[in-house]
């Protein structure tokens, strides 16, 4: 069945205007501009916004075309489209175009509004006007903030080490409970760092307890705690961080700031077990459920997977920039390569050019090999006060700088056009707290949920130029474990599998230590890593102590 979303006060005047076949928005009247989503304010002036009646018109500026059956409901392939209304480009739609053969639909078509019915909701598509599409390349965009200067001299950083880190059994519907598996990645974590449970005395993780039944979770810091028998001085779990990693820096903070000396940060997914058991059926979203949120936006229209709402950004950066699927497959193609010396890794057989090319589309311009491997697994590490790393087993890994700021809306259709939202803000967040630049990063370890996640991060972190990624990746050179920048060694969450992040930050221990075996990059000393991008990012930059 169909989502649909959940009518509010906030929101009903835009899903029932189609009842009088008219599309409406809030508009700020001080600021002369028009708002989307509905809030309660306007942004920059705070005044409250009044609903307007727009034309209907406007230009597709992003199209993906959908092959993966998600709903019952909605033959494959249907296409999804970013609409940019007439009446304020910079306001966009997530919505179907209708009444047109999938490949017909390019960047710049002029369309107009239709409406769906369903139940007591107007869902607002559009369709071709028939006029010509638009010559333009360069579409409107949003201005990120500004990047703040550090507060201080003085870097949290400075104060804490990666000591000890840990994996866990790692496959697709393993059939094991998840706290299993976080239970054994935590205990080789510890055990890595030469410590006991004793010794922990914080806990950290994302996204906490709540997201356990979609298979994103063992359940929490208060399971896991029980588990191993620690009693924590300081824990944190939510998903509102900067990437997944976000746990990782609050852990970081806790013992800069002298709250604790070791923290215990795990990171468990069990996607496929999950739904071989029945808790999810690929969409995640129950029966008849009506939603609310920024989901309410996408998933009435198919746009179920990141993987769609990503589509949007990649259609619009191979408009601009002239991409192709053949550049961009040179990115699972390169990781396939490294996951051959990568013991644990999910997809270890060789991979062509050709086997991705001919590999079945999922949702335009990605294909399978596009996507990341979803997996079971956990991963743990140790975050030490520095004053300890150094009678730890191991030698340390050093924290030389985190990115954490938001510079863009919290969007995934209302920001950026050219990349996988909120990817520079955190990047360029990074560099302003190190004297360190790209060109002395040895190893990438670069989020990879799609491929264009990693092309976003390669250009954000400044290793190419902005719409240079794709010809930056071509052919594999610059990338491979001999490379210019080697991007990925252990195969990626592409071919290695879904560990949700936190395997980039264990494969980043890894090679600073020199244990990467077959993968391991030669005199790798500095590792900058990133998680997540989109909703939202963060980023890393390690060296070796």
């Amino acid at each position: 069945m169909r989502p649909l979303p959940k009518l509010s006060p906030e929101n009903e005047f835009f899903w029932t205007s189609g009842a009088e076949g008219v599309l409406r928005f809030q508009h700020c009247e001080g600021c002369n501009r028009f708002l989307h989503p509905p809030g309660v304010v306007c942004s920059r002036c705070g005044a409250a916004p009044v609903v307007k009646e727009v034309s209907g018109r406007g230009t597709v500026v992003g199209v993906t075309v959908n092959y993966q059956p998600w709903l019952p409901d909605m033959e494959v392939p249907y296409v999804i489209g970013l609409v940019a209304i007439a009446d304020d480009p910079l306001v966009r739609l997530t919505t179907l175009i209708v009444d047109a053969e999938p490949g017909d639909v390019v960047i710049g078509m002029p369309v107009s509004v239709r409406f769906e019915q369903h139940d007591d909701v107007w869902l607002p598509v559009f369709a071709p006007t028939g006029e010509p599409a638009s010559e333009a390349v360069e579409y409107p965009e949003p201005r990120p903030a500004p990047v703040r200067p550090m507060p201080t001299s003085e870097k949290f950083e400075s104060r804490v080490a990666i000591t000890g880190i840990g994996l866990s059994e790692v496959g697709r519907r393993l059939g094991r409970d998840p706290m299993s598996l976080a239970v054994d990645a935590c205990r080789v974590a510890v055990a890595d760092a030469g410590l006991t449970m004793a010794d922990i005395d914080g806990l950290s993780t994302y996204p906490g307890g709540g997201a356990k039944e979609g298979g994103h979770s063992e359940g929490g810091i208060y399971p896991v705690a029980d588990a191993l028998g620690i009693a924590p001085t300081w824990f944190c779990g939510t998903g509102e961080t900067p990437g997944q990693s976000g746990a990782v820096v609050n852990a970081m903070l806790a013992v800069a700031a002298g709250l604790c000396r070791h923290v215990l940060c795990f990171r468990t997914v069990w996607e496929t077990t999950s739904i071989a058991w029945g808790n999810r059926q690929n969409t995640g979203v129950g029966g008849g459920a009506r939603i609310s949120g920024e989901m309410e936006w996408r998933l009435p229209y198919g746009a179920m997977s990141a993987g769609n709402w990503i589509a949007l950004q990649a259609s619009h950066y191979f408009h601009r920039y002239g991409a192709t699927r053949e550049q961009l497959g040179w990115i699972p193609v390169t990781a396939r390569a490294g996951a051959a010396h990568n013991p644990v890794a999910i997809y270890q057989a060789p991979m062509t050019i050709d086997d991705y090319l001919g590999a079945r589309m999922v949702t335009t311009p990605f294909g399978l090999f596009d996507c990341d491997v979803p997996c079971d697994g956990s991963t743990a590490l140790v975050v030490s006060a520095l004053e300890t790393a150094h009678d730890r087993p191991h030698r340390p890994v050093l924290v030389e700088a985190v990115g954490t700021q938001m510079a863009e809306r919290m969007s995934w259709d209302q920001g950026t056009l050219l990349h996988e939202p909120m990817v520079d803000g955190p990047a360029a967040h990074l560099w302003s707290r190190t004297s360190l630049k790209p060109a002395d990063v040895d190893v990438a370890l670069l989020y990879d949920g799609f491929s264009f996640n990693a092309l976003s991060w390669l250009e954000g972190l400044g290793f190419c130029g902005k719409g240079e990624g794709a010809a930056f990746v071509e052919g594999g050179t610059r990338i491979a474990r001999d490379g210019e920048i080697p991007l990925n060694p252990h195969g990626g969450q592409l071919s290695a599998g879904r560990l949700h992040g936190y395997g980039f930050l264990h494969e980043a221990v890894t090679q600073l230590r020199g244990h990467g075996g077959g993968r391991q990059v030669d005199g790798a000393d500095v590792a900058v890593a990133s998680t997540g991008g989109g909703h939202p990012g963060g980023t890393f930059l390690f060296t070796r102590g």
